[in-house]
């Protein structure tokens, strides 16, 4: 990948601290719709299941069972079965209860984002046509606006999030790239970008979608 594309990626440790939240920990709808997201996401809450398995079904057997029914072979393999599927269901839960909606949204259009900038990089490994260093500067332009967009909408969700009072002393955080993202889709020739600058587009005009939401809460 080509140094401008790694410049406008927006890494895990960057969202980590954008949203107060590791990106992998919160659940979206949208990735049970990938089949190899889905299978990642399904594996990682399996695992950190049986980490967590041993430990609890221990505590249980060792301060509850133990003093109250004595040595119960039958109990110990119930917990075992039991406690993993209730961990899956417990961190299910508290997923839906602490991650909010909003932030769910934006980061799905983080993906997005990133999809872009990936199929650049096919484009780049297959470049062919006579005005592919235009067209890729057009669309590199635009990436580079929506990502300040992102970025400002994730700080307002997280400020909302924290308190809403601050917001008076952040608007600069409302000030989107629009415009100028408009323009450029109007200055750009048909061509092997021209879908990638419109999903860039539709992209912005998610986010801005989102933040008018935000407002008005």
């Amino acid at each position: 990948m080509q140094p401008d594309l790694l410049g406008l990626e927006i890494s895990k440790g960057e969202l980590r601290r954008l949203t107060g939240f590791d990106p992998e920990d919160v659940f979206r709808p949208s990735v049970m719709k990938d089949k190899e997201k889905r299978f990642g996401f399904l594996m990682n809450e399996l695992l950190v299941a049986l980490a967590l398995t041993p430990i609890i079904v221990g505590f249980i057997y060792a301060f509850i069972i133990l003093p109250t029914i004595g040595s119960s072979i039958t109990l110990g393999i119930i917990l075992l079965i039991v406690v993993p599927l209730a961990v899956l269901v417990g961190r299910s839960l508290w997923r839906s209860f602490t991650c909010p909606k909003a932030l769910t949204m934006l980061l799905d259009e983080v993906d997005q984002y990133h999809a872009v900038i990936k199929a650049i990089d096919i484009h780049d490994e297959l470049a062919t046509s006579d005005n592919y260093i235009n067209d890729r500067e057009q669309v590199i332009s635009a990436l580079q606006l929506i990502r300040e967009d992102l970025v400002r909408a994730l700080k307002t969700e997280r400020i909302l999030r924290d308190n809403k009072k601050l917001l008076a002393n952040n608007q600069e955080l409302f000030v989107n790239n629009l415009a100028n993202l408009q323009a450029l889709q109007v200055s750009t020739q048909a061509g092997e970008y021209a879908q990638l600058l419109n999903q860039s587009l539709q992209i912005a005009l998610d986010v801005q979608a989102e933040i008018r939401k935000l407002q008005k809460l």
